[in-house]
């Protein structure tokens, strides 16, 4: 990344398809078929129209944060920063600039779901000062087969 400068902006629908190139690019990223087609993420952005963040640097998408709200409590999906981009902060700034959004929301807490085997992801969390909570069991239900996780298992690169 030597002298590039990067730029925060809100994600828009537009921008799905770096977005999605960029999940594809992350060894061990999960996508789900349905939540994650074009589709979904439009679905997504509609109803959180300011608070997912894409990072850029000139028009290539560098980093991106998938942020919702159902007025009382948020989620963190799909944080991730290409790996010849890591380690220059843009993590932690779209961290930053997507709690932002969710405080003007006047929402007041926000939470992730990070893979055990994340272990970049898991260090990160922990340097920004999130809470590892071990007082709680995670359960999900999955109301439409068809909405399958599949894992990157090649780097694109």
């Amino acid at each position: 990344m030597q002298n590039e400068v990067y730029t925060l902006r809100c994600m828009t629908v537009e921008d799905y398809d770096q977005v999605h190139e960029l999940w594809l690019s992350i060894k061990g990223f999960g996508i789900r078929s349905i939540d994650d087609s074009r589709e979904g993420v439009e679905r997504f952005i509609r109803r959180n129209p300011t608070t997912s963040i894409v990072a850029c640097v000139e028009d290539r998408i560098v980093g991106a944060i998938l942020c919702g709200h159902d007025g009382r409590r948020a989620c963190f999906y799909h944080v991730c920063v290409d790996e010849a981009y890591r380690k220059h902060g843009i993590g932690k700034a779209m961290a930053q600039m997507a709690m932002e959004e969710l405080r003007k929301e006047h929402i007041n807490k926000v939470n992730l779901i990070a893979f055990k085997s994340n272990e970049v992801g898991n260090r990160f969390w922990k340097s920004m000062g999130w809470t590892f909570r071990e007082d709680l069991n995670y359960y999900d239900c999955t109301l439409n087969p068809d909405n399958v996780t599949n894992f990157v298992t090649v780097d694109m690169k």
